[in-house]
């Protein structure tokens, strides 16, 4: 393989790397944004998908909530559609290259480059100097999650492109001083639905750590949970309703209408014609609840067997920790290392 473009070898599968941490419940931004997108690369790549537990002590945690939350995310990987006999399923912490290769590439990135990363200044706000060194390095942590499996592609949403782009620069900036050591990862951003919004405040991305209780809406939540919180859905004073980017409300309602229903938006905007918005808000909830009853019925039914989750969970470990050590050596080797 040519480390240093994100060209597969002729013949081969690109690769899929992503995964999303065992912090919060799960919400349909999570679902139609990464999950959903990630069943339906399982055909046409190599995939790869984790449960970023290393990442989700960059902040304090419970420990037991911790490890029985990783399980409920694994379960909801595989409730969604995640295939392991097509992907790899794992925990990230089960495989120790991951902070191995961290600590490499902490050693060649800049911390200039760090502190021009958005997301930790969000995150820190006006606590810089109590967060924790895990919070400031996380970027460089992920970084090497993607590193180590020579990844082509990584499903990310518009907010993690700067993510990605450090990734490049450090894959770049290892691959001019020793050689061709890493594949140069590219983004994969949906066309709709990389940022599903709040339905409480649509200016803002869907979050799991928003408290407020009509801000997501859950995975695992009832029909009667999601009924009322699409109920209560923030819209506008003016009542057509269509795709209009400059009315976010509206236009986040209509595309998580259209990523469960697959229909066009001229076709869901015909559907509407005429019609208020608590009619289409009743029949929006319905397609969500609908949606996500064979999720939550594969879930409960995965939960019954826990064993057979850590067998999944082993197996994926098994099956990648061959290729991440043997991007480690080649790293370990060309700085000298050992």
């Amino acid at each position: 393989m040519n480390a240093t473009n994100s060209v597969a070898p002729s013949g081969a599968k690109k690769r899929v790397f992503s995964g999303v941490q065992p912090t919060g419940r799960l919400h349909i931004g999570n679902y139609l944004g990464a999950i959903k997108r990630w069943v339906d690369f399982q055909d046409d790549y190599d995939c790869i998908f984790c449960v970023v537990d290393l990442h989700a002590i960059t902040v304090p945690q419970d420990p037991k909530e911790l490890h029985e939350a990783t399980r409920i995310v694994a379960a909801l990987y595989l409730a969604a559609g995640i295939d392991p006999q097509k992907s790899a399923v794992f925990v990230q912490s089960h495989v120790s290259a991951h902070a191995e290769l961290t600590w490499i590439l902490n050693c060649f990135t800049p911390i200039g480059w760090l502190e021009r990363m958005t997301q930790f200044k969000e995150k820190a706000g006006a606590h810089r100097e109590r967060v924790s060194t895990g919070l400031f390095d996380y970027p460089v942590l992920m970084a090497a999650d993607i590193l180590l499996y020579d990844t082509h592609l990584v499903p990310v949403g518009e907010d993690q492109k700067q993510h990605i782009e450090l990734t490049r620069d450090i894959a770049e900036r290892m691959n001019n001083r020793y050689g061709e050591l890493f594949v140069i990862p590219e983004p994969h951003i949906a066309k709709a639905g990389a940022r599903i919004m709040g339905l409480d405040d649509p200016t803002k991305k869907m979050s799991k750590s928003e408290p407020g209780r009509y801000h997501a809406i859950y995975l695992l939540d009832s029909p009667d949970e999601i009924r009322l919180k699409i109920s209560r859905a923030t819209t506008d004073p003016l009542r057509e309703i269509r795709f209009d980017e400059s009315r976010p409300g509206i236009y986040n309602l209509l595309t998580i209408y259209q990523l469960f229903t697959g229909m066009e938006p001229a076709a869901i905007e015909a559907r509407f014609e005429g019609k208020g918005y608590a009619e289409f808000k009743r029949e929006l909830a319905e397609v969500v609840i609908e949606g996500l009853r064979p999720l939550q019925e594969r879930y409960r039914e995965l939960m019954r067997d826990p064993a057979t989750i850590e067998d999944i969970l082993r197996d994926g470990a098994n099956r990648v920790r061959p290729i991440a050590e043997r991007t480690l050596k080649r790293v370990k080797d060309a700085v000298g290392l050992g």
